[in-house]
């Protein structure tokens, strides 16, 4: 595995900033960000995601919040990143 950094989050001091790397192997996203509050994720419970599926946050996984602006270091397909599929 080797990672890529992609971005950290605009103007950040200098510890514990949204962070996001590429692992160029897998291309799976590696992100530090801050942990979703209790609220958040009873939200996220409520919503669900498909029928049938737990909602519970197993111990092997965290709920983060990633800010909006962070969304910019996120890598995208060359279709999506002009548009996405128009059909044409």
């Amino acid at each position: 595995m080797a990672l890529k950094f992609l971005g950290i989050w605009p103007n950040t001091p200098d510890d514990g900033s949204p962070t996001i790397w590429l692992d160029d192997t897998t291309g799976d996203l590696i992100i530090q960000s801050w942990t979703a509050d209790d609220e958040t994720v009873r939200q996220a419970q409520e919503v669900g995601s498909v029928p049938g599926h737990s909602t519970d946050v197993p111990d092997h996984e965290s709920m983060i919040r990633l800010p909006a602006d962070m969304l910019q270091f996120i890598p995208r397909p060359d279709s999506e990143a002009n548009g996405g599929n128009s059909g044409t």
